[in-house]
């Protein structure tokens, strides 16, 4: 076995699971992991060594998530939605309970709206459909339930 191989057979599980935990589907998560991988071997030589590998392969994948939500125009890049994404990695405990909080305080629809975007993976038309309503309106309600939470942060934080 190489040294390649070795690094892809020892990190495949830990970065897979950190990409279900930041809320990709299994499909997503395994797609992720495996361009992650793609990425480090060609990029092994940047790897300075001042972090464990798992941590510079988890950070590789934490970008092509961005990156995916970015481009499947489901996300808008802000303090709230970052916080949230790491809230796994969060050190702070309580920090973490009052983000779930906050986010469980939302009034509906916009709770419901932004679980659905943000941990459900659930596209803006899938949103729509659901509720009957536009896909402009499911954008619409998952800004709001965003700025809500990023104000509320703002104020407790």
């Amino acid at each position: 076995m190489t040294d390649l191989e070795k690094i892809y057979m020892e990190n495949f599980e830990p970065v897979y699971k950190f990409m279900i935990s930041l809320g990709c589907d299994r499909h997503t998560a395994e797609d992720l992991t495996q361009e992650t991988m793609f990425i480090a071997i060609q990029k092994i030589d940047s790897f300075k060594g001042k972090c464990k590998l798992s941590v510079w392969l988890c950070q590789i994948a934490k970008n092509l998530y961005f990156k995916k939500l970015k481009e499947d125009k489901k996300f808008v890049s802000n303090e709230v939605l970052e916080t949230v994404a790491n809230l796994e990695k969060a050190s702070d405990p309580l920090l973490k309970k009052k983000i779930y909080e906050l986010i469980h305080n939302l009034d509906e629809p916009y709770r419901e709206v932004f679980y659905m975007a943000t941990f459900g993976d659930l596209s803006f038309k899938e949103i729509s459909s659901i509720f009957r309503k536009s896909e402009s309106w499911a954008r619409v309600t998952y800004h709001r339930a965003r700025l809500k939470l990023k104000e509320e942060l703002k104020n407790e934080i």
